[in-house]
């Protein structure tokens, strides 16, 4: 439930900074109002998917669902990335040709400069609401839709910054905002495509296997530690260990040795589900 409110949050962020931005382009005469009005509105589109995707991922187990719905949060993220993209080379192609055929007889009216610096404070908020919920409730949506809302920020500077240019006769930075607009949408669409894929392809930080690895060789008990494996799903880490241990010990013995290993993965990283495969030491054999 907490996940869903920070979705909310944006929504209802995103909806009313669009309305406004799209609204004071026109009136004030801004491309670069206008286009972060568009990057607000495809950002209305990728809030409502993470919603989506996020209800969907509470869904409990079923007979075909074996690890939950926890993936349908990466699904509905790579679903935003594909329209913050299209809305995003849309953006930059007018943004092109507002360059070419810029006439420089018009600077923006003011208020187009206040409503960007009202939504960079609005959106700096939004990000640090958001970057906290998502570290209590573990959420990678959330916390990419963090990463988004910072963007977002920081591209409605730029946009005021655009404005100021214009009113010194730098007519040609009212469009150049317009067009670096479009490129930080297409840019983040790119990194939430980019990461999203790698997640649902069952990659991996390798660094963190390593990590892993060196601790649970650590464990009292454990002879050596010969594979490492881990996918994440949805919000939870799912590791699979094949550790070697004394081949004279017993099955009750080996079993505290796995119970161990799982109790430190879940203290020291939260992981939830490990499973450990326990061997014989084989080098014990061949004493």
């Amino acid at each position: 439930m907490k996940a869903e409110l920070g979705a909310w949050v944006s929504i209802g962020s995103y909806i009313s900074l669009a309305i406004a931005k799209l609204a004071t382009g026109y009136i004030a005469h801004s491309e670069g109002v206008a286009a972060d009005g568009w990057n607000n509105f495809s950002d209305i589109v990728a809030s409502v998917a993470i919603l989506i995707g996020i209800k969907i991922a509470q869904k409990p187990r079923d007979h075909n669902h074996p690890y939950g719905h926890s993936r349908a949060e990466n699904i509905s993220s790579l679903i935003a990335a594909f329209i913050m993209m299209s809305i995003g080379l849309d953006v930059v192609g007018k943004g092109v040709l507002s360059l070419v055929h810029n006439k420089g007889d018009e600077a923006p009216q003011p208020i187009a400069a206040w409503v960007g610096i009202c939504s960079a404070f609005v959106m700096f908020v939004v990000y640090w609401f958001n970057q906290r919920l998502s570290k209590k409730v573990s959420s990678q949506a959330l916390a990419a839709a963090a990463k988004d809302h910072l963007s977002d920020a920081l591209v409605s500077l730029g946009t005021v910054i655009g404005i100021i240019g214009a009113h010194f006769h730098m007519f040609w930075l009212d469009p150049l905002a317009a067009l670096l607009i479009g490129v930080i949408i297409c840019k983040t669409a790119w990194h939430i495509f980019s990461e999203t894929s790698h997640m649902l392809t069952d990659g991996f930080d390798e660094h963190a296997l390593a990590t892993y690895k060196r601790e649970i060789a650590s464990v009292e008990g454990v002879k050596r530690v010969s594979d490492v494996k881990a996918r994440t799903v949805g919000n939870h880490i799912i590791l699979d260990v094949t550790i070697h241990v004394d081949a004279h010990l017993t099955v009750a013995k080996s079993h505290e040795i796995a119970d161990e290993v799982e109790r430190m993965m879940k203290q020291q990283h939260r992981i939830e589900t490990t499973h450990v495969h326990i061997e014989p030491d084989q080098n014990l054999n061949r004493l």
